[in-house]
């Protein structure tokens, strides 16, 4: 065994070996745990059963973390990304979408992955959306993410009167709860405790107990729950109207990025990267992530993406894909203690959702504040993506703008040929909108 994980994982070469591994292993468990937790519930919101959802994770997380593993032998680990778990959400809820075209809308954006990962034409797609509407879009997920968040423990209503959000119940208990656990998480992050997240949801999950919130379960071991009814059920020709196709740019936008960003930061971390700040292999990595993405759509779960909290496990000394191959076997371990992170109520995931989406604003101050046709667009999509309750419909009003204002200033040479086709694709939008 140990001559076949030299072979496969090449220990001595990295100047690393199993015990190392191991412990980088478990501490990108802990550190993304929370996953399991929030997932489910954000999915809840939209009427998905949880169970369901959460055993689909579980197995999505084993299979996508051990193909990265064994396939680039990066100890980089793979979950939902929790924009697109937000925004799958949010089409089934808020905009009617069903769940089986959501889950062609997913399929879409993974094949739109696997198609620019496999033609190699990764740089060019980085060329074209402008770098100031990147970091727009992150953050607009981010906000909608916080809101999502605010909302699933009550802390955030809809006013029906007002006809606007609001408040809700401060001296409900759930709202109590999870101000409790944000304050929490403000601390531990402000001490910089690797695993602040898990022990937020830990944490607050407990005080729950008393507080009449959390409802222990009868047993908390428990065989792995079906995958559900929507398990296998994806409608591709349905997700193909055009009025879905700003949420694929969506899913893919933030999947495509977020990934780049991850293994070039991680990367980096481990020391990977070459004298010119590129990543030996980093084809491999988004060869996994895309296909992971058009996997997951099966499930009917959001786009699989690499997290970054696989840095955790690098900072602990993770080399290789060995380490999370233990972070994939802590993950089995949890198939048969679902009862466990079932029991975990929205007021104690809701602060690490408020936390996580509040803390993504950050990338706008990458953004050239001295430029108007950089800086309003960007604005836009984040105020958009919240007033209009969508992110599609936040991108689909910065992109037109920014081509606008490009052109009015005289900085045309600044916009590439190909964001024309996606600005009018957005006026197609529009209008789809106008004819429902």
């Amino acid at each position: 065994m140990n001559n076949w994980i030299e072979k496969q994982f090449k220990l001595s070469e990295y100047g690393t070996t199993i015990k190392t591994e191991l412990i980088a292993g478990i501490t990108t468990f802990f550190t993304m745990a929370y996953v399991l937790a929030v997932v489910p519930n954000t999915m809840g919101t939209a009427g998905f059963d949880k169970s369901a959802i959460l055993t689909a994770e579980i197995l999505l997380i084993i299979l996508t973390t051990v193909a990265m593993a064994l396939y680039t032998n990066r100890p980089f680990a793979l979950a939902p990304g929790l924009g697109g778990v937000a925004i799958v959400a949010a089409m089934v809820a808020n905009e009617g979408v069903s769940p089986d075209i959501a889950a062609g809308i997913i399929f879409i954006s993974g094949l739109l992955f696997v198609i620019i990962s496999f033609a190699g034409i990764r740089e060019s797609v980085v060329r074209i959306i402008p770098v100031s509407l990147k970091y727009a879009i992150t953050a607009s997920i981010g906000l909608f993410i916080a809101l999502v968040g605010a909302k699933s423990c009550g802390l955030i209503v809809v006013n029906a009167v007002k006809k606007s959000l609001t408040f809700g119940d401060l001296s409900s208990p759930k709202v109590i709860l999870a101000v409790i656990g944000f304050t929490l998480m403000l601390i531990l992050k402000t001490r910089n405790i690797t695993a602040g997240m898990i022990l937020v949801v830990i944490i607050t999950t407990l005080i729950g107990i008393p507080m009449g919130i959390t409802k222990i379960p009868s047993s908390l071991v428990l065989l792995p729950g079906g995958l559900g009814q929507h398990f296998l059920k994806i409608d591709i020709l349905g997700a193909l109207n055009l009025k879905y196709l700003p949420f694929v740019f969506a899913l893919f936008i933030p999947d495509f990025f977020s990934t780049l960003g991850t293994v070039l930061g991680v990367g980096a971390q481990a020391g990977y990267l070459d004298k010119d700040g590129n990543l030996p292999g980093i084809d491999k990595c988004f060869y996994v992530d895309s296909i992971s993405a058009c996997v997951g759509s099966l499930f009917n779960m959001p786009t699989m993406v690499t997290y970054f909290e696989s840095s955790a496990g690098v900072e602990a000394g993770g080399k290789t894909g060995l380490t999370v191959i233990f972070t994939s076997l802590l993950f089995t371990a949890m198939l048969f203690f679902t009862p466990l992170a079932l029991m975990i109520p929205s007021s104690a995931t809701a602060p690490v959702l408020i936390f996580m989406g509040v803390n993504m604003l950050s990338k706008l101050r990458y953004i050239n504040y001295n430029d108007m046709t950089e800086y309003l667009p960007a604005l836009l999509c984040v105020t958009f993506t919240i007033f209009a309750n969508n992110i599609a419909n936040g991108i689909c009003v910065a992109l037109p703008a920014y081509l606008i204002l490009k052109i009015s200033s005289g900085k045309v040479k600044e916009v590439s040929k190909p964001l024309y086709v996606i600005a009018i694709i957005c006026l197609f939008y529009f209008y789809s909108i106008i004819k429902l």
